[in-house]
């Protein structure tokens, strides 16, 4: 089976945030059918977690869209850093942004992340 298209999964991922009752928003769109997705968590409290696809030894033997988390409770500007580097060595990526005081993001983590 065909992984989804990047485009379908982050409308379908902006929905479930919505109905979990937090704001996300897409910063970024990137190509419809494989870009990259990151996913910035504003924990709204002065800090701000990234997450990213997973490594590629987790996600061969899988259809679904795995993350790993990238940087955990870090200033913003630290997350926005690291961005503009990804986006510098891909301008297809995704990004949504994710506020929530729990730090919930909803995200399929692969294992020992």
């Amino acid at each position: 089976m065909a992984r989804l298209r990047s485009d379908f999964w982050v409308s379908a991922y902006l929905r479930r945030c919505g109905v979990e009752g937090v704001d996300a928003a897409l910063r970024k769109r990137g190509a419809a059918e494989a870009g990259a997705v990151f996913v910035k968590v504003d924990h709204l409290d002065g800090t701000a977690s990234l997450y990213g696809p997973a490594p590629q030894l987790f996600v061969e033997d899988s259809d679904e869209r795995l993350f790993a988390p990238i940087l955990q409770g870090v200033m913003p500007l630290d997350v926005e850093e690291r961005m503009a580097r990804e986006l510098r060595f891909d301008s297809d990526l995704w990004l949504v942004e994710v506020d929530d005081r729990e730090g919930r993001h909803f995200l399929d983590l692969a294992p020992d992340t």
